[in-house]
């Protein structure tokens, strides 16, 4: 069925819009709770980011699920993937992170996890959606709700990230930054880091529920990478507002994108034995990196632009790694979801145990120029439906060869066609880019 109001990652909007506001956050809990009491796991865990708007939408699913006949378990601030964790761990029928990820402040919204810490299956979502058109309804006082909060949520997830990596690995003599993005990772981040070992100097760790994202975390990684620097520093880390999202730098200031961390955690698995089948990227993924693989022998395929489809690729394949550039990777031996802390442990080990630094690890793969052009084009359209188009990219794609590819990508947000090409070549890259978001223009503007 068409969805009114799920997206990819649950549903996100700005605050105060007719879906981001505390009267359908209301309606909301009160379809999940009907839909897991049906279901007979009238249990829900509620986590949030730092957002101020946070405390209002928290209350209105609280007082919906328990109008519905739900239990609920209150996390307070807490990273998205620390919600799928004790989701699992408490046997709960879904969990629900109030959070717009890497979004300002102003925008916010909610994302679903199963009783298995995994998002939440499609056909769940849709007897939501018919839920939300029912009347609103309150079981009798008998059957009623209620509410408690957990309240050693965050040292619980502490010691399950700290339990992902071998017990005798340890972060002595490891100088990092870390930028919490003032999101839900600016108490659990430093903990972790700090008990395995590290000297811990953290940014972004002082959220006033308006800075979230502010000029800070994987988004904004400028003041990361002046940071190390400036207290000479053998790496820095950064996580978004959420803490499902990492990005590093290496002790130079250089910036390590999720594509190059990608590639360092498949490179050791692999020298390891135990890469456990092949790599998920997505049609973003740089093309420096499939060749790379290529090159290894490493199987790698793409999903579509979202977590949620690299998740669904491991599963349908049985591999264990993928991720995006952005900073999504999900290691599905260590957790159900994509988790960046975890995922920045899999690099820092990776680092103990070679010796390597974080620059020397992430040598070998070299990124193609990327050039990606926003063409603003009149509400929908289909790429295949112009011959002149579809020429233009055959052309293109003729110029690259085997070094290369050409995406078009029309957005599911906003009225553009986001026109990418790759290749070894910046010059020409740049040049082809061009001429084709030029074609695209005259044709859907």
């Amino acid at each position: 069925m068409s969805r009114k109001y799920f997206g990819t990652d649950g549903i996100r909007g700005r605050v105060g819009d007719e879906v981001i506001n505390a009267q359908f956050a209301l309606r909301l809990g009160h379809a999940v709770g009907s839909v897991l009491r049906r279901r007979g796991v009238p249990l829900v865990v509620i986590g949030k980011d730092t957002r101020i708007s946070g405390y209002m939408f928290e209350a209105s699913l609280e007082a919906g699920l328990a109008a519905a006949g739900a239990d609920i378990r209150l996390l307070g601030p807490m990273p998205t993937p620390a919600v799928a964790f004790i989701t699992r761990t408490l046997r709960a029928g879904a969990g629900i992170v109030i959070s717009a990820s890497h979004n300002p402040h102003y925008d916010n919204g909610f994302k679903f996890f199963s009783g298995a810490g995994e998002k939440l299956p499609d056909e769940v979502e849709a007897e939501i959606e018919l839920e939300l058109e029912k009347p609103f309804s309150t079981v009798d006082s008998g059957s009623l709700g209620r509410a408690q909060r957990v309240e050693d949520a965050a040292g619980r997830y502490v010691e399950f990230c700290k339990r992902t990596i071998p017990y005798t690995s340890s972060l002595a003599g490891i100088k990092m930054v870390l930028d919490c993005a003032n999101g839900a990772t600016y108490d659990v981040g430093p903990a972790v880091f700090t008990e395995l070992g590290a000297e811990v100097i953290a940014i972004g760790n002082e959220p006033d529920g308006l800075n979230i994202n502010e000029k800070a975390g994987s988004l904004h990684p400028e003041l990361l990478q002046q940071a190390v620097v400036e207290h000479q520093a053998d790496l820095g880390i950064a996580f978004d507002g959420d803490g499902d999202r990492v990005q590093m730098v290496d002790g130079s200031g250089e910036l390590i994108d999720g594509d190059q961390l990608l590639y360092i955690i498949a490179r050791h698995r692999e020298d390891a034995g135990r890469l456990g089948g092949g790599i998920v990227g997505t049609l973003m993924t740089n093309f420096g990196l499939e060749t790379c693989f290529r090159e290894r022998g490493i199987n790698f395929v793409r999903a579509d632009v979202g977590d949620r489809f690299v998740h669904q690729q491991l599963l349908k394949r049985g591999w264990l790694v993928g991720g995006e550039a952005s900073g999504h990777i999900l290691c599905l031996d260590k957790t159900t979801t994509g988790d960046a802390i975890i995922s920045a442990l899999e690099v820092l080990e990776i680092l103990c145990s070679s010796g390597q630094t974080l620059a020397e690890a992430a040598h070998g793969f070299e990124k193609f120029p990327q050039i990606m052009i926003n063409v603003p084009v009149k509400g929908k359209v289909a790429m295949d439906s112009s011959a002149t188009v579809l020429d233009a990219v055959r052309d293109v794609e003729a110029s690259l060869g085997n070094d290369g590819r050409v995406i078009l990508r029309p957005s599911g947000t906003e009225p553009v066609v986001r026109v990418t090409v790759e290749g070894r070549r910046g010059g020409q890259v740049n040049e082809l880019a061009q001429q084709l978001a030029q074609v695209v223009q005259e044709e859907f503007s």
